[in-house]
Parts: structure tokens; C-alpha cells; sequence
């Protein structure tokens, strides 16, 4: 336990934590690889450290964040450590008035606990819609020659041939790339717009946590990405598309996730297993964290041909993927 001045570290003591030292990482691959794995063992193995962050509001202990390892060497990805119930303090529980907020705990545990991370994921949006990064004199949507605001044109004029209603783009809610993903896609998905009423707060939130987090920021969307990587391992449809709020819930996230440990993409420990059975928000951080593997091996999608270069793109895996 890490201390500061006789007292807890605040981020080890606000966060339900489930940390194994990678001294156990290299056991397991000692097992698995007979004299090769006791080489292994006795040097430091090469890793590529990532996290997943399923963001919840600030004033919540709905947030989580999953640590993955990846050993280019061996081929193996292992979930490090998973955190549930990120929160800040309450006041008036203790003598005194401790003000640590649940920001300051969530990046604690990014900057300080999990160091030497290649990339963050987060689940909500890094960037803010045209209209509101926008200093320019307004002449509306009609008559804008900005490019993104262009490209929604367009893209609305194209879908008003084959879907009526066909309601007008708002460019200070919604960006290109939610635009994208709901009607540009082989399924329909309809992520939240950023600034829209349900995910508002949380677009504030990671517009401050942006300008604190020292490793490099990817934007994801979970529920693309469970479709993605469900559909590539020949996965039933009805889990992906249930896996959050059906009665069954609980039982396609066990059956999406023996699928990924049956395939020897990912090795997770029991109590991790559980947790994200029981508990969503945890299960999509590790989606988060599977979703930044996917983009460090340069398999998610790239950007269309003509998307505007100045807007934020949302990573998600490609159709046919390859782990390794």
C-alpha cells in the first residue's frame, strides 16, 4: 500500500481493486512453455501496458477501468488488474473535510498506479461538436462552408433518398462521426450524441480529465466493439445485442467471455471473471482495454475517404480481425 505523508493512498482506498503483480503473468507463461517458459521466467518480459476506462458520472461510483498486458513475444494478453466503484470521497464520514474528488482518484490510478500506460480508452466523447468549437460568425447550417458541416449536409441529403423521416442534423449536439456510425455501418448503432441529454455530463467530465491524463487518449464505443469482436469469433447475435440490459445479461457476458479465454486471445483471472458477469460497467471497461489492443496492432477501422480531417474518430475493430 502506497503511502503519502503516514496516510492511504486516496485512489487505492476509494476503488475496489484487484491487482496481480506480474511476477504471476510470467508464471502462467512459464506453464504454459516448458524450458522456453523458465527462460521467460528469469528475464523481464517485453509488455505493452493498456487501459479501458467506462466512464461514469462524476458524482457516481460508476466508473471503472481495466488493465490489459500485452506480451508481443509470447502472443498473450492478460487482464493486469480491474477497478470497480471509482468514486471520490464523502464529506462528513471522517473528522475534518477531505475534498478528493473521483477525478482525482481516476487519474491517480492512470498516472501514478498504472505507470507506463501506451494508451487509454474511454467510452466517452474527447471532443466537442463543430458548432461549439466554432468562433466563426454563424450563418447557419444552410449556408455553413465549414467541412464537417459540409460533410453532415451531404450525408444527410444521401440518407434522405432511402429513410423518411429524415430529421436535420444539429451540429452543437451530435459530430461526423456519431452521424457515421448510425447509418454508415452494416448494423444500426446509435451512440449517444455528445453533447445530447444523456451524454452530456460525461462529455464535460473527459473534456477535464483530457487535460490531466498523461498517456495518449483513444475514443471508443463498447457496444460497437463487442459487435465487432463478437461477430469475428462466430459469436450469437442475441448476446451482443443483450448483453447489457436483457434478464439473461449476466449470462452473455460469461458466454462472450469464455469465448475470448477459449480462444486463448485474452487470460483472465476468476475474480475478474466474476466481476464482469455481475457487473456491466466492468465488463465494458475491459472492452475499453480489448478495443486499444485492437488499435495498437492496427486493427480497427480507419476513417472514410472524405471524412473531415478535424474531427475526432471513434475507434472500433474491423470486420475480420487478426489477434496476433
Amino acid at each position: 500500500m502506497k503511502k503519502r505523508g503516514g496516510r492511504k493512498s486516496k485512489a487505492r482506498k476509494s476503488a475496489k481493486v484487484a491487482n496481480k503483480p506480474q511476477e504471476t503473468a510470467e508464471r502462467s507463461l512459464e506453464g504454459s512453455s516448458g524450458t522456453t517458459g523458465n527462460l521467460i521466467f528469469q528475464q523481464k518480459l517485453q509488455l505493452v501496458r493498456l487501459a479501458g476506462v467506462a466512464l461514469g458520472g462524476g458524482k457516481t461510483d460508476k466508473t471503472a477501468v481495466a488493465v490489459i498486458e500485452f506480451y508481443p513475444d509470447q502472443k498473450r494478453v492478460f487482464l493486469r488488474s480491474l477497478r470497480v466503484r471509482i468514486s471520490g470521497s464523502v464529506s462528513g464520514k471522517v473528522a475534518g473535510r477531505d475534498e478528493t474528488t473521483a477525478d482525482d482518484v481516476l487519474c491517480e490510478i492512470l498516472n501514478q498506479d498504472e505507470k507506463d500506460l501506451s494508451l487509454i480508452a474511454i467510452d466517452a466523447p474527447l471532443q466537442m461538436p463543430k458548432c461549439v468549437r466554432c468562433r466563426l460568425p454563424c450563418p447557419g447550417v444552410k449556408d455553413c462552408r465549414e467541412p464537417e458541416i459540409k460533410w453532415l449536409r451531404e450525408v444527410h441529403r444521401r440518407r434522405d433518398r432511402v429513410k423518411r423521416p429524415n430529421k436535420m442534423f444539429t451540429p452543437y449536439t451530435e459530430r461526423a462521426v456519431e452521424v457515421h456510425i448510425a447509418n454508415e455501418l452494416e448494423e444500426p448503432f446509435h451512440p449517444s450524441h455528445a453533447l445530447g441529454a444523456n451524454a452530456a455530463p460525461l462529455t464535460a467530465r473527459a473534456d477535464v480529465l483530457k487535460r490531466r491524463l498523461q498517456a495518449p487518449l483513444i475514443e471508443v464505443y463498447p457496444k460497437l466493439s463487442l459487435w465487432r469482436i463478437g461477430m469475428a469469433l462466430n459469436i450469437q447475435k442475441s448476446h451482443l445485442r443483450f448483453h447489457r440490459h436483457a434478464v439473461d445479461s449476466d449470462e452473455a457476458r460469461l458466454y462472450i467471455l469464455k469465448k475470448l479465454i477459449e480462444k486463448e486471445i485474452t487470460f483472465v483471472y476468476q475474480q475478474d471473471l466474476r466481476t464482469m458477469v455481475e457487473q456491466d460497467i466492468a465488463f465494458e471497461a475491459f472492452l475499453c482495454a480489448l478495443t486499444a489492443f485492437l488499435k495498437l496492432r492496427g486493427q480497427t477501422e480507419k476513417r472514410p475517404v472524405g471524412f473531415p480531417k478535424d474531427e475526432s474518430w471513434i475507434e472500433f475493430p474491423r470486420q475480420k480481425l487478426q489477434w496476433f
